[in-house]
């Protein structure tokens, strides 16, 4: 019983699947998984839609795109987007921001995870 009790902690930062670098991604595959995403979500520098654009997404923090009105847990999340981040975020993003608008149930599968990091990596810049 008290293993449990010292494991739950982990168990929860964990429970968002392995870590990043364990597999690369394959961009041309991301790709694919991103087509969903262009619904909502702008390349284009400046270019907001539903959701904000993701151009320049890697190193900005989270509720900081120009001219995009986020939710307020959004702007108080102080995430910085990155590799690790995103996978985790991704998986789903209604438990790793709380109280966030985006209506979306996230990529269950890690592998298509790293896969439009991957993409959004090459095409957001």
């Amino acid at each position: 019983m008290n293993w449990l009790i010292l494991t739950a902690p982990f168990l929860l930062l964990t429970s968002f699947g392995t870590a990043w670098a364990d597999e690369p991604g394959d961009p041309k595959a991301g790709q694919a998984v991103f087509a969903p995403c262009k619904a909502c979500h702008s390349l284009d520098a400046g270019k907001n839609g539903v959701g904000p654009s993701l151009h320049g997404l890697f190193g900005r923090t989270s509720g900081t795109a120009p001219n995009y009105n986020y939710s307020p847990a959004m702007k108080s999340a102080n995430v910085v987007w990155g590799d690790d981040t995103l996978f985790k975020y991704l998986a789903d993003p209604k438990v790793f921001v709380p109280g966030d608008k985006m209506a979306f149930p996230g990529v269950k599968d890690e592998q298509k995870r790293r896969d439009v990091i991957a993409y959004l990596k090459q095409a957001s810049q």
